[in-house]
This record gives structure tokens, C-alpha cells and sequence, in this order.
């Protein structure tokens, strides 16, 4: 039985929606999603093995940031003594022991399927993992020059005594804990080797001058291997007693007040030094570590027990990611052009593609460069009179940014925002600002306590003595790299009052505009939350008069409590509702008499679902959003995100068919069930991999660009 029910204002009865049980916790619900990602590699039909070798590499890294961020912010609750519960039930304390235990569940099926599975796969595949010891006494010697050489100089060693202070050991640093006795006193002593980030973690040892072969296999060596094989080279007349690694994760969360903050590019770049200091919340050991070490370590990093984590193996395999350079096509996914219908049309002309019809691309299945080429095309047209821009994550050599600097110095007007808070990203942010800055652009750097997450750009042209106003709305980044690994909706229109919107928003952006009465895009923090429930609460009347009632939903994460409830609501008066998450899903599907008419899926596949998009049937008279936002109190509150309609209804039609063929997907598709447990859908329909379907669909894009 449901805690209690709740009234809706006629008569009728619905249970109490802030029953704890109806929710999945959002810090677990994130753990269900990276196990989603580690079952990518664990399974040997999923991808060729290369790229399984990738998703170890990509669920490692998605854990460290967890760590940096989530756990981080856990910690403080619980260290604050704070006992409040989240909206499934959980204190602080009981977050962390859930987490711990998931973690530490994942991180022996990670290993497992690594060396079990992976590395002798990959040695069948000619490509092998060696140990120091392994190698024969000339390779040793060969191997010892080569550290000498190239590794020694770059080490520093660290000692920790009375007249030697604990070492500081940055953010997600590696590193050798050495016990010494000096030979001359028969003292113990204890020092650090940190393994150095600046070198590759893995060492090919074809490279290297005595280890070429003629037999076609490619060998790696750890560095920390080697390192710690050639240790009586930086410790002389000391015997190594025993050395074991560690690694440490440190809070890496920035925090800001931006009220008080002079200069916000300045105050960003101290907040990214200071991560190295952040307090550490993860302290990964070898097994072997023997407790008067591991105490030290502990009692000197200020590392409770329960943020203390053994692991067999390397430590930190986020960096199996450089094992795709190697160049055996087999062993990855067959490679892609996407389309681009645009320049096949129009010759590239992005302009006259534009004021035919609206455009929708589907990256990474249609090309990105469209996006690079309209900015580019904007920079160099003399009919073009201002370009304006919002930067969230652009990546390093950027094409957009280098046309944004050509058009400043072009004489024509560029406001760009750049959001310096963007996590993890900021280094770039801030040499990006700064180089557009300098030749003139106009830069800002968003509204104080918001993020600014949209991706908007407002091109002015001059045609026929008029000025006309071309835009680009995305659910993605405008990085070139991203938009060939993730799948983003780009809308090109110059749809009037989309234009209108957007220049107001830009006017408040930028400038003093407190203007809130935007007509045709959402915008948060201003009115997301609101249509988006009203919406939900339009199908339900439509339901009611007519039974259409039907909702689909595609988003990164569903977390909002007051959207899940306007959408339990909704199931209980019996509009259908399938929402496609591809991450942290805090509502549950299924529950009798609460949410028997929604069906959540996630996929994960060889592309990052990141686009969003909301569709509502209203009757017939469908509405499509498309944008940044997912439906999370940060998305809804704290960030300045837009949702952006579609009005041509061939391009709704399109968009529906997308999301319909993801819904029919039973290889990639994993199944939420009432309990909040995710399994992978397979049933005896024909298969359907719905990524690999849009690959093979060029077809399916003929609305976009007839």
C-alpha cells in the first residue's frame, strides 16, 4: 500500500506522490548508469575489442569524476552532521555505505573483465601487457637506459621525515610509497614517488632502441612498473625495503561567490589551482600495501576508512583510452562519413540552405561541419553585420572560435558569452575569452549565480536592403570533436519570432535586460519548469476528452521532483508516457497505480545520447521542443537553458521517428522496471540497433534538406 493520497481539485484521489518509494536515489541512479557503461566491455558481442577496451577506459574516468564532484559534496553533508534525507529516503551516511559498496561491486567486474578478458583477447590479438620481470636480462638493461634517459631526469623524489614535511600529492596523481633503510644507520625511512603525468602510463616497448621486433606484436610495459624496477636509482646507498602505489582523489568541485568576486575570469582560474588542494575523498591501494603504510597514508592525507579502496592491478585505467591509436582497423568500429545534405545541395552555401527552409541536422549521423560553416560563411560574408554566440564547451583548437576572431578583425560586431564555470572545461574557457577579447570582441561572461548552458548563436545579415536574422539552436556543444561522438539536434531557421527570443535573451545576457516574456522559447530559470508541467497537465485534459494523451521524453537525466510528480499524475489518468534516459533516472516506471503508463529506457551504445527533446501529441496538434536542458533542478534553476520549438511539422514528424526507432531498439535499450533496476530489453522481435540503424538510414534525413 501507498503512504496516503493527494486530492486534484475534482474529486479524484491519487496516491501521495512524495512517497519515498516512488524514487530511485539520484547519487545510485548515476551508479546503475556508469554500470550501464561498464557493460559495454564486460559483454565480447557488444563491440569489436578495442573499443571495449575504450568503455573500461570511459567508466573509469566517469568514476573519478563522480568522486570529484558527487561524493565530494556527500562528504561535506556528512562531515557537517547533516541528517537530511533525499526524496527517496537516504541520509548522507547512507548514501556513502550504498556507494561504497556499488563501487566496489563494479570495480572487481571492471578488473575482471579486464585481465581476465581483455588483455588475453588482446594478447590473441598481437597486442600484450609485459612486466618488467618478464623481460630477459638484456631487455632489462635496455629498459633501465631507457629510464635513466628519459624517465629519471623527470622524477622527484620526496622524503617525509622530521626534517621533510608530508608531500602535497595533487588530484588524481599516482604515485610510489617507498620504504628505505639507510644503509649506514639501519634507519626506516619513508618517501614518495610521484609516477609523472606528463609521460605516457603506457610504454610501448617497440619504440624503444633495443626492443624491435620483426614479429608484428605490440608490447607494453606499465611506467609505474618500470619506475618502481629502477627505484635504487634515485634512493643510492639506501635498500628498498618495499614500495606499493596509490592514488588519490580529491575534491575538485569549485566553488565561486560570484557577489564577491572582483574579477570572475581571475577568481575562476585560482578556483582551478585550488582543486589540486581540495580534500582528498577517494585513496586507491594495492592490496599488498602493508598497514603501517597505509596508516601513514591515511593519518597524513586525513583519509577515513571507509574512503580507503583496494584495488588489484593499475590503478586509474582511465587511461586505456590511448590504446585506439593502435592501428589495427578489426579491432574498432568500421568507420563513417556522415552526411552532409547541405553541401551537397547547395554547394555549402549555408545561407541560401537556410532561407529556403528550416534545417534539422541529426549529428554525428549528418555532418557537424554545417555548424563550423555557418559561422565561418558569417565571418566572411560582407553582407554579414554581427555574429552572437554562447560558448559552453568548445575543446582546444577550436575551428568556431578562430571564425569568431576572423570576423572581429573582419570590422563586424561579435558578442560571444562564454561561460567560465563550465566544469572541467574552464583552462580552455578562460584562454578562448582571452583571445577573443583581444581582438575586440565583445565578451561576457553570463549572469551571476547562473550557469549559461544554451547553445544559441544570432547571425545579422544585410540582404536586399533589410536586415535578416539567421539562427542556430542546439541541444549540443559547439565542438566539432564532440559532434562526432555524441548525438545533438541542430536546428537552422530564420523563423521571426525565434529570432526575436533570442536577441532579447542575448540583451540579457549581456547587457541590464530583465526581459522575461520570451513567446516561443522556454528559457530557465524563468519558465522551463512551468510549460513543461503545463504541458504534461495539457495531455492529461486531452486524455480525458479524447484518450490521445501521450508524452515522449528523451533526456540526459530526469531528477526534478515536481516534474516527476506532474508526470506520475499524468499516468495515473492514463496518458502514455515513454521517456528515453540515458542517465540518472530518479522516477520509476511501472508502479501500480502510479506509473503503470510510463516506460523508461537507456541506451548506450558506440554514441553518447546527449540530445534532448520533448514531444507532446496535444491533441494532434503536436509540439516538439528541442534544446540544452534536461529535467534537473540544476537545468531548471541555476542555468540559463533554452528550449527551442520545432514548426515545421516535417521536421516534427522526423524527430518522432527518431525517438520511435529508439524506443523499438532491443540490442542497445536497457529497461527500467518498478524497483528502479535496469536489464537489457531482448525479446523476439527482429534485432534493432537503433545507432547503427541511423547509419545505415541516409534516407530517413530526406525532410531535412529535400
Amino acid at each position: 500500500m501507498h503512504k496516503g493520497t493527494a486530492d486534484n481539485g475534482d474529486g479524484n484521489t491519487f496516491p501521495n506522490f512524495f512517497d519515498t518509494s516512488f524514487y530511485v536515489n539520484r547519487e545510485l541512479s548515476w551508479l546503475y548508469f556508469n554500470q550501464r557503461v561498464l557493460e559495454e566491455a564486460l559483454h565480447p558481442e557488444a563491440h569489436p575489442l578495442l573499443e571495449r577496451v575504450k568503455f573500461i577506459s570511459i567508466f573509469s574516468s566517469n568514476l573519478d569524476e563522480y568522486f570529484m564532484i558527487r561524493v565530494a559534496g556527500i562528504e561535506e553533508q556528512y562531515e557537517a552532521g547533516i541528517q537530511d534525507r533525499t526524496i527517496d529516503g537516504f541520509t548522507p551516511a547512507e548514501q556513502l555505505e550504498k556507494i561504497r559498496a556499488m563501487v566496489q561491486q563494479q570495480l572487481s567486474q571492471r578488473n575482471n573483465c579486464f585481465y581476465n578478458d581483455l588483455v588475453l583477447s588482446l594478447q590473441q590479438k598481437g597486442i600484450e601487457f609485459l612486466q618488467v620481470s618478464e623481460l630477459s636480462a638484456i631487455q632489462q638493461r635496455a629498459l633501465s637506459h631507457y629510464f635513466r634517459k628519459e624517465i629519471y631526469p623527470v622524477l622527484t623524489p620526496l622524503a617525509f621525515d622530521t626534517g621533510h614535511p608530508f608531500p602535497f600529492m595533487s588530484n588524481l596523481s599516482l604515485n610510489l610509497a617507498v620504504e628505505l633503510e639507510d644503509e649506514e644507520d639501519n634507519v626506516l625511512k619513508f618517501a614518495r614517488v610521484k609516477v609523472p603525468d606528463i609521460l605516457p602510463r603506457l610504454l610501448q616497448l617497440n619504440t624503444i632502441k633495443g626492443f624491435q621486433n620483426n614479429d608484428g606484436v605490440i608490447r607494453y610495459i606499465w611506467i609505474e612498473d618500470l619506475i618502481e624496477s629502477n627505484l635504487a636509482h634515485l634512493f643510492p646507498k639506501m635498500r628498498i625495503i618495499q614500495s606499493h602505489l596509490f592514488r588519490l582523489i580529491r575534491d575538485a568541485d569549485i566553488e565561486i561567490e560570484e557577489d564577491e568576486a572582483g574579477d570572475l575570469l581571475k577568481t575562476i582560474e585560482q578556483g582551478i589551482r585550488s582543486r589540486r588542494y581540495g580534500k582528498v575523498v577517494r585513496l586507491d591501494i594495492t592490496p599488498s600495501m602493508p598497514p603501517s603504510m597505509r596508516n601513514l597514508l591515511m593519518k597524513n592525507l586525513n583519509v577515513p576508512s571507509r574512503n580507503v579502496y583496494e584495488i588489484d592491478g593499475a590503478l586509474g585505467l582511465g587511461c586505456l583510452i590511448d590504446l585506439l591509436k593502435i592501428e589495427q582497423p578489426d579491432l574498432k568500429d568500421e568507420p563513417f562519413v556522415p552526411h552532409n545534405r547541405i553541401k551537397e545541395k547547395f554547394g555549402g552555401d549555408i545561407f541560401s540552405a537556410i532561407r529556403a527552409k528550416d534545417r534539422l541536422l541529426y549529428h554525428p549521423y549528418d555532418s557537424f561541419q554545417p555548424v563550423v560553416d555557418f559561422i565561418n560563411q558569417a565571418a566572411l560574408d560582407p553582407s554579414v553585420l554581427s555574429i552572437k554566440q554562447t560558448l559552453y564547451r568548445v575543446g582546444s583548437n577550436s575551428p568556431i572560435v578562430k571564425a569568431l576572431i576572423n570576423a572581429a578583425e573582419a570590422g563586424k560586431q561579435v558578442a560571444v558569452l562564454v561561460e567560465l564555470k563550465a566544469r572541467f572545461d574552464e583552462g580552455n574557457n578562460i584562454v578562448w575569452a582571452r583571445a577573443l577579447e583581444d581582438v575586440g570582441v565583445h565578451v561576457a561572461y553570463g549572469l551571476p549565480g547562473l550557469k549559461t548552458h544554451t547553445k544559441l548563436t544570432l547571425v545579422v545579415r544585410r540582404e536586399q536592403q533589410k536586415l535578416k536574422r539567421y539562427l542556430h539552436l542546439g541541444t549540443g556543444n559547439y565542438n566539432p570533436s564532440t559532434g562526432k561522438l555524441y548525438t545533438d539536434y541542430s536546428l537552422f531557421t530564420t523563423n521571426e519570432q525565434l529570432a526575436n527570443d533570442v536577441a532579447e535573451l542575448f540583451n540579457a545576457l549581456t547587457g541590464y535586460s530583465k526581459h522575461t516574456g520570451y513567446r516561443k522559447l522556454l528559457v530557465s530559470p524563468i519558465n522551463t519548469r512551468k510549460r513543461i508541467i503545463e504541458m504534461i497537465e495539457r495531455e492529461i485534459e486531452w486524455n480525458q476528452k479524447e484518450q490521445c494523451g501521450k508524452i515522449i521524453m528523451k533526456m540526459n537525466s530526469l531528477v526534478d521532483a515536481k516534474t516527476i510528480r506532474a508526470l506520475y499524475k499524468a499516468s495515473c489518468e492514463g496518458v502514455k508516457i515513454d521517456l528515453i534516459v540515458r542517465g540518472i533516472c530518479c522516477l520509476k516506471p511501472g508502479i501500480p497505480g502510479v506509473s503503470e503508463n510510463i516506460r523508461v529506457i537507456s541506451v548506450i551504445g558506440r554514441f553518447l545520447e546527449h540530445s534532448r527533446g520533448y514531444y507532446f501529441h496535444n491533441g494532434g496538434k503536436e509540439e516538439l521542443y528541442l534544446g540544452s536542458a534536461d529535467i534537473m533542478p540544476r537545468n531548471l534553476d541555476d542555468r540559463v537553458e533554452t528550449l527551442f520549438p520545432v514548426f515545421d511539422k516535417a521536421l516534427v514528424r522526423t524527430v518522432i521517428s527518431d525517438f520511435e526507432l529508439i524506443l523499438s531498439d532491443n540490442v542497445k535499450a536497457w529497461q527500467m522496471d518498478a524497483d528502479g533496476i535496469y536489464t537489457l530489453i531482448d525479446n523476439d522481435s527482429p534485432k534493432i540497433n537503433s545507432q547503427a540503424l541511423f547509419l545505415t538510414r541516409p534516407a530517413h534525413r530526406t525532410q531535412s534538406c529535400p
